[in-house]
């Protein structure tokens, strides 16, 4: 069974069991590009949007009661999980997103009708444009669902973050008095605790997640009401505030009007911004990572100061072999998430006049990251840092002949003597401390006192609790 729908290119025919219409159908066949469809977050937005414009079009007396009742029914039945597998169009698809808004009112027009007895694609009681896109156009639209569904997903990902920083400052306190040698340009340097240095992680995520919180704040300022340029055309007075109105209620969050319509629909730089963020926190992640691999590599030509645990066997040909597989994973989820900025990026930078029409392929892949992130971050944590121990042996095993101890005799005995110990320390394979002794440059005890890894180990600057988020 099939039926026929019109629109301003001409007629269509359609499955008879399909409740997106004829504009969707037209996508369907333009853009057979991924096989890759809206998030689902981005569509739970974009009816949010529908259902909160038919609310306020009807108290505004632009929408009969009737309508706007069977729109809302229609919304309603959609954010309770039905009809999801009608939202068809590819990702990568008309530019600024004409024809996944269509295929959302299409879908809530059909349904729509159904409610009030009609039959599917019956336009002439309900339509998808004249009633459900009522004071509405994808320009102001896609934008504003955009940013409801970034803010939706990274408030999840902000607390996942925050509880990744909070287990690697667990381990990190468990290490709080093994004593280590520093490495800086990768060679030798003074000591610290491997406490210091795992804790520093937990410090930079929380770091990261306030910066995802700020930008995320940013995203409260919603481009509805500008319509198709930003004068907020065919839209009634009184519609840009009840829509804030009604979508704050949706989403529990206090969201804001647009400084400037016009500069809402040119430009996309707020979510561009939080995709920056999500790259930073990426780099992150994959310095984090890439320092467990190096921290973690032996058992007995690496360091071998930190032990991951065994989840999987690490080579097909070495028995025994077990490989840092949760860190190399975490390199690549972290390099997705820059690759997908990189293409926010670009769209970003893509707007003209009065529109960036590239928004499509931004929330993809800004939702995409977040997803990813989302995903892999409690793996990650619950696999790899939960059961992270250390090697006290193998920590303190080399600070005894670590050359770059010599740093600590430097305010005694000046810059240069330590350095010529330092050198015949290595030249010789003797400790600083032997040599400093058999040299009598110190006296004995003073010798030990200075020398005293955990002396400067320890450090003279606590943690500051600022660190934490959300700071005061």
């Amino acid at each position: 069974m099939s039926r026929t729908e019109r629109d301003s290119l001409g007629q269509l025919e359609l499955p008879d069991e399909a409740y997106y219409g004829i504009q969707t159908q037209r996508a369907i066949v333009n853009f057979p590009v991924s096989g890759l469809r809206a998030d689902p977050l981005l569509v739970r937005a974009y009816v949010h949007v529908k259902r909160a414009a038919a609310v306020v079009n009807c108290d505004l007396k632009a929408l009969d009661d009737v309508r706007a009742g069977a729109i809302i029914r229609a919304a309603d039945d959609v954010l309770g999980g039905a009809l999801l597998d009608q939202f068809v169009v590819d990702v990568y698809q008309a530019g600024a997103g004409t024809s996944f808004n269509m295929n959302v009112n299409e879908v809530l027009a059909n349904r729509a009708l159904e409610v009030l007895g009609h039959p599917r694609g019956d336009y002439g009681t309900l339509s998808p444009n004249d009633h459900v896109n009522l004071a509405q156009s994808t320009n102001d639209t896609f934008p504003t669902a955009a940013h409801l569904a970034a803010m939706e997903g990274s408030i999840r990902l902000i607390a996942i973050v925050e509880a990744l920083a909070s287990a690697i400052e667990e381990r990190a306190a468990s290490f709080a008095e093994i004593p280590k040698s520093g490495r800086t340009h990768l060679m030798d340097a003074v000591p610290l605790t491997l406490g210091a240095e795992v804790g520093a992680w937990s410090s930079a995520l929380r770091r990261a997640a306030r910066r995802l919180d700020q930008r995320r704040d940013d995203l409260r300022e919603l481009p509805i009401g500008g319509t198709a340029v930003g004068s907020g055309a065919n839209a009634g007075e009184g519609y840009r505030a009840g829509m804030i109105h009604r979508l704050s209620d949706a989403y529990g969050e206090s969201l804001r009007a647009a400084c400037d319509s016009y500069e809402a629909l040119q430009s996309r730089a707020q979510l561009a911004g939080l995709s920056g963020a999500l790259r930073e926190l990426a780099l992150e992640l994959t310095r984090i990572a890439n320092d467990l691999r190096l921290l973690a590599s032996g058992p007995v030509t690496g360091f071998a100061e930190l032990r991951l645990p065994a989840v999987q066997p690490g080579s097909s040909i070495m028995p025994g072999k077990v490989n840092p597989v949760m860190a190399e994973c975490l390199n690549m989820v972290a390099y997705q998430v820059i690759g997908n900025d990189t293409t926010v990026a670009m769209a970003a930078q893509a707007g003209q006049l009065e529109l960036n029409v590239m928004t499509p392929v931004m929330i993809h892949n800004l939702l995409s990251s977040i997803d990813l992130l989302t995903r892999y971050l409690p793996v990650f944590q619950d696999r790899c840092i939960a059961g992270m121990s250390a090697d006290e042996q193998a920590c303190r095993g080399r600070l005894e002949d670590n050359p770059a101890i010599a740093t600590l005799l430097a305010p005694r005995i000046g810059y240069l003597q330590a350095a010529e110990i330092a050198r015949e320390a290595v030249a010789c394979g003797r400790s600083v401390l032997e040599i400093v002794l058999e040299k009598k440059l110190l006296e004995e005890t003073e010798a030990r006192t200075l020398l005293d890894p955990m002396r400067v180990a320890r450090g003279i600057y606590p943690r500051d609790d600022a660190c934490r988020f959300p700071a005061d």
